[in-house]
C-alpha cells in the first residue's frame, strides 16, 4: 500500500484509512483485531476512530489491539465533540470538554499520544479561539501530534486556519468531509480550501453508505435485505443521476476486472487533494474487497467518465464564477 503525506506536514499515512465506527456492537473485538491485523499486513498504517463510536468502545478495542503493536509505526486518529453515551448532553468543543476528552481517549486507546486529534463538528456555542488555543496547548504538551477537523463548511474551515495563522497557533492540517461519487458537495468549497491551504483530505463514506458497492440496483425497487438503507434513503437516491453513476461504475468495474467498491474507492483516491478515503468495513470480507483498491489505477478516460456521470448543475454563486467569460486560469 502506498503512503501519502498528510497535507503539507511531514507525516506519512497509508493511502487507505481504516475506519472503526462499527467496532463494538457491529463488529466484535476478536473480529476487529483480525481486521486491524489484516489491514497492517497489507501495508496500512492509518486508523480512525472517535470518542462517540459505540460510546467509547471503538477506542477501547483499538487500544487493546495497540498493546501488542509497534506504536510508532501507526498513525492513530480520533475525534472529540459529542455525547459520551446515549442520553448524555452534547459537550461540544470547549476547553473543559476537550481537555477531559483527550484524557479519556488516551486512556481508552492505551497510548501516551494521539497522532491526529480532530474536532468532530463545528461548535456554534464555543468561541473558535477557545477551541484552537486548547488544541494548541495539547500539541505543546505532547499529548497530540497534529490537529484536524471534520464536518465543517468552507468558511468555517478557512476561518479556523486564518485565526490559527494570525495567533501563531497550531493549524488544522486535515479535513474529514463526506465525499464519494454521489456526494460531491465538498468539491465546491471544502476541497478547494484544503488544496489552497495545504490541508490533507480524509474522505468519509467513500462508498456512500453501500450505494457504490454494486449491491443496489434500480430493478430491485427498494433497499436490499441486510443493507443499512431504508425506504427514506432509497427515495432520496432513486433518481436518474444515481443510476447513471452506478451504471458507469459497473461498466468501469467490468472493464478493469475490479469490483464496483474497488473502482469507487479508486476514484476517490485519485481525486485532487485526497490523502486517504476512510473504509468503514464491518466484516473481514468487506475489508478484503476494499483493500483491492490499492496497487492499480484508473486511466484518465475512466476517471473522466466516472466524474462526469455524477456532475450536476452548480449552485449560485459557483455557476457564475465558472462562466467562461469570468474564468482567468482555465
Amino acid at each position: 500500500m502506498d503512503k501519502n503525506f498528510l497535507g503539507r506536514t511531514g507525516l506519512q499515512v497509508s493511502e487507505l484509512c481504516l475506519g472503526t465506527m462499527t467496532f463494538g456492537p457491529g463488529t466484535d473485538e476478536p473480529t476487529a483485531h483480525r481486521m486491524l491485523d489484516t489491514f497492517v499486513e497489507a501495508g496500512g498504517t492509518f486508523v480512525d476512530t472517535a470518542d462517540t463510536y459505540s460510546s467509547g468502545r471503538s477506542e477501547e478495542i483499538v487500544g487493546s489491539w495497540l498493546k501488542t503493536k509497534d506504536r510508532d509505526e501507526l498513525v492513530i486518529a480520533t475525534k472529540v465533540y459529542g455525547e459520551a453515551a446515549p442520553g448524555l448532553p452534547v459537550r461540544g468543543a470547549g476547553r473543559k470538554h476537550v481537555m477531559a476528552g483527550v484524557e479519556a481517549s488516551l486512556r481508552r486507546l492505551g497510548t501516551d499520544f494521539i497522532d491526529l486529534y480532530q474536532i468532530h463538528v463545528w461548535d456554534d456555542a464555543t468561541p473558535l479561539e477557545e477551541t484552537l488555543t486548547t488544541l494548541d496547548a495539547l500539541v505543546s504538551s505532547g499529548k497530540v501530534r497534529f490537529i484536524g477537523a471534520s464536518n465543517l463548511t468552507g468558511w468555517q474551515f478557512q476561518k479556523a486556519i486564518d485565526l490559527s495563522r494570525h495567533r501563531g497557533l497550531e493549524p488544522y492540517v486535515s479535513l474529514q468531509p463526506l465525499y464519494n461519487l454521489l456526494d460531491r458537495d465538498a468539491e465546491l468549497d471544502l476541497i478547494p480550501v484544503s488544496l489552497n491551504e495545504g490541508a490533507g483530505v480524509i474522505a468519509w463514506s467513500p462508498l456512500a453508505g453501500g450505494w457504490l458497492s454494486g449491491k443496489y440496483t434500480k430493478e430491485a425497487g427498494g433497499p436490499p435485505a441486510g443493507s443499512r438503507s431504508n425506504d427514506d434513503d432509497w427515495a432520496a437516491h432513486d433518481n436518474d443521476r444515481t443510476w447513471r453513476v452506478i451504471d458507469t461504475l459497473l461498466a468501469v468495474a467490468d472493464e478493469t476486472g475490479r469490483t464496483p467498491a474497488q473502482v469507487a474507492l479508486r476514484w476517490v483516491m485519485q481525486r485532487p487533494g485526497l490523502t486517504a478515503p476512510i473504509i468503514g468495513v464491518r466484516t473481514p470480507e468487506q475489508l478484503a474487497d476494499n483493500l483491492g483498491a490499492t496497487g492499480w489505477a484508473l486511466d484518465d478516460e475512466q476517471m473522466r467518465r466516472l466524474t462526469e456521470a455524477g456532475e450536476k448543475p452548480l449552485p449560485y454563486p459557483h455557476n457564475i464564477l465558472r462562466m467562461p467569460q469570468f474564468v482567468r486560469r482555465g
